[in-house]
This record gives C-alpha cells, sequence and structure tokens, in this order.
C-alpha cells in the first residue's frame, strides 16, 4: 500500500509518497509542527512535486550504474556525506554510498524519486529531500535564507531574530525567549521574504535544533531530558551516543569533537519542544527587531542600541557562498542561490536595516539574561 502526505509552506508544496509508512510518518512528525502536513491519497499527487522513496535494492543498484556507466561524474559533500552526481539526458542522477541511496531528479517538473537498500535512511534522506522541494519553490518565489535565530510574541506575531557566527548565542538568545513565553520559530535558519510597503514575514525552516548540553542544564531542561531517556524515549538519530550517556548519567559538561572545533549537541525534534520543555512553537510572524548576542561567562546582562548597523553580510544569509549542507545539485531551485535572489537578498537586507537593531549581551545567569531579553522585548 503506498502512503502519502502533502507538505505546504506559505506559497509551496510537495507530495511525499512511499510504499513504507515509516517514511511519510518520519516526514509528518518532523514537519507538522511547523508546516502544514497532511495525509492525502496517493492518487491525488498528480502531476505536482512529488518525493517518491522506495526500499528497493535493485533500483538502488541500477541506479547506481548508471551513474558510473562512462558518465561525467562530480563529487559533493551533501548531508555531511558523500554524493556522486551525474545527468541522463534531462534528469539528474546521483548516488551516496555512505548512506546507500541513490536518487533521480527531474527539474522540469519537480519529482524526484530516491531508492534505498533500508527503511530509516530512506526515511530520512526524504524528508530531507522534501524541505529541499519546497526550498526550490520558495527561493524561486523571493524568499530567502536568513543564518539566524527567531521567535514570535504570541499575542500580535512580532519577531525578533537573533544573527551572528558560530558561538555567538543566537540558539541560547532564542531558547531563553522561549523559556520566558515567546514562541519558537527557528534555532538556525528562518525563510524570510518582504511583504506590503516596508514588512518582512517569516516562516520556519524545520529542522532538528541542536543545544548544548551546558544550556539544557541552565535552562532547567536536564530534568525532563534525562526522564525522556530513562523512560525509553530518544532524541533526533543525530544526535551522538555520548551525549546519549551524558544526559542518563546527569552530565551535562560540554562534549567535544577530537579536535575540540565542534561541540556535541543533544539533538531536539520539534515536537519535543512543547512535549518536553513547554516551549510552543510558532508557525510564522512579522520582523519587528534584530538582536546581536554576545554570551560571556562572566557578563552581566546589557542592552544596548547599534543603530549604525545597516544592512546584513554575506554571512547572515544561508547559500553556497556562506554554509549550506544541501547545495542544490538537483536543480529544485533552477539556478537560484540558495540563499535568495540577489535582488530579494537585497531588499530584505534593506528592510531590516532600519528595524531596531540591539546589541545583547548575555552572561551564565539565566534569570538576569532573561530579564535582559524581556526589556529587549518591551521595546518592540
Amino acid at each position: 500500500m503506498i502512503s502519502a502526505v502533502r507538505l505546504e509552506a506559505a506559497s509551496a508544496a510537495v507530495t511525499v509518497l512511499s510504499s513504507r509508512g515509516e517514511v511519510t510518518d518520519w516526514t509528518a512528525r518532523y514537519f507538522g509542527q511547523w508546516w502544514d502536513v497532511s495525509s492525502v491519497e496517493a492518487s491525488s499527487a498528480g502531476a505536482g512535486p512529488v518525493v517518491v522513496a522506495v526500499v528497493d535494492p535493485s533500483e538502488y543498484a541500477q541506479l547506481t550504474l548508471q551513474v558510473h556507466d562512462g558518465r561525467h561524474t562530480k563529487g559533493v559533500e551533501y548531508a555531511g556525506n558523500l554524493m556522486l552526481v551525474a545527468r541522463d539526458e534531462d534528469d539528474i542522477i546521483a548516488t551516496s554510498p555512505d548512506e546507500a541511496i541513490a536518487y533521480r531528479s527531474s527539474p522540469s517538473t519537480g519529482r524526484v524519486e530516491l531508492s534505498s537498500i533500508g527503511g530509516m535512511e530512506l526515511a530520512v534522506a526524504a524528508a530531507r529531500m522534501a524541505r529541499e522541494v519546497i526550498r526550490g519553490q520558495l527561493l524561486r518565489n523571493g524568499w530567502v535564507v536568513l543564518h539566524a535565530s527567531a521567535v514570535v510574541r504570541p499575542e500580535d506575531g512580532a519577531t525578533l531574530l537573533a544573527f551572528g557566527g558560530k558561538g555567538a548565542g543566537k540558539t541560547a538568545t532564542a531558547m531563553l525567549l522561549a523559556s520566558a513565553g515567546w514562541q519558537l520559530l527557528a534555532n538556525d535558519r528562518v525563510l524570510a521574504r518582504p511583504t506590503g510597503d516596508r514588512g518582512v514575514e517569516v516562516v520556519p525552516w524545520p529542522a532538528a535544533a541542536a543545544l548544548g548540553l551546558g544550556l539544557v542544564d541552565a535552562l532547567g531542561w536536564g530534568a525532563a531530558a534525562r526522564g525522556h531517556l530513562q523512560e525509553g524515549g530518544s532524541f533526533h538519530p543525530t544526535q551522538h551516543d555520548s551525549v546519549t550517556e551524558s544526559l542518563l548519567a546527569g552530565d551535562f559538561a560540554p562534549l567535544w569533537e577530537d579536535d575540540r572545533r565542534r561541540e556535541r549537541k543533544v539533538q531536539v525534534w520539534p515536537d519535543q519542544f512543547p512535549e518536553l520543555f513547554g516551549v510552543e512553537l510558532a508557525t510564522g510572524g512579522n520582523v519587528a527587531g534584530l538582536l546581536f548576542p554576545r554570551v560571556e561567562a562572566d557578563a552581566s546582562p546589557s542592552v544596548s542600541d547599534v543603530t549604525h548597523l545597516l544592512g546584513l553580510g554575506e554571512d547572515d544569509f544561508v547559500s553556497g557562498v556562506t554554509e549550506d549542507r544541501y547545495p542544490d545539485v538537483f536543480e529544485l531551485a533552477r539556478g537560484v542561490d540558495g540563499g535568495g535572489r540577489r535582488s530579494a537578498r537585497d531588499e530584505v537586507s534593506a528592510r531590516l536595516a532600519v528595524m531596531p537593531h540591539l546589541r545583547v549581551r548575555l552572561g551564565h545567569d539565566v534569570p538576569a539574561s532573561v530579564a535582559a531579553l524581556e526589556k529587549v522585548a518591551g521595546t518592540v
């Protein structure tokens, strides 16, 4: 039996089809908290964008052979794995040996087919591809992808975006405000577009949220995370085993990769925020201000205007130029940069430039940091 779910975000839509229920269940769980997701009849997929995912070792082997069959092949990194990409007339074909997944994309129709030898790997890849199909449509329709966290005030939809490089405190800022009653819209990326004469509308970019062990503990979420695991629950499968072991042991000291350049973090499913931590999620909002956080362990939290900042830099847009784990090798955006068209980025940047800009210094004193952020929130 073929199961099907339809995803809709703003003006974009895609249907995911699979003979494996775990594939469509995974997609529904991953996106259902932030985008519109509904079960549909497989026959209703029609000619629109569709992702078809099947467990079929022979089809996987055949498509992998096609990739290597004398064609010009390009190796790219996609979702942290090596992917070999080639063309078959108008289609793009690819294989990811480490994941044992093969792909065929037909850019003119938005149809992407995936074949694999295993169900779980296929579920992850199909959901990821469905999100890329949605992104491709939105980029073509004038949306951009900002490298920012975002929280929404539930009473009026006013949205605060937090910008900064890795380690600046974007995630901490969003989680602190979320713990104070704001709704979480984005942990690290957000889709945005100009609206009306001067506004900027935002919608979520669904993804698992990466939270440092120290942050989880500081927010008072450690007991809930540990209890969830003790009761047989789990977090997102990308979470490193050492993080799970630390949570079970009640040890919230930071964990690092061997090169100490990357912290191992708790990987939280979207639906676990309201379920485990009491944090509500937002499905959209309108930008009211920009925050530029900086976290210093012994700092006294403070807020200051930085109205001299005019516009955003390249690093504030997610694109192939900056950081993008999902380059558009399947031509779903049809040539539009992964961060959006230049004209759209310039317009969003110009509109954000005239909104309130506030520099926020946060310390490890959570109540004091929350108080400083609530002061900021009262000004927008």
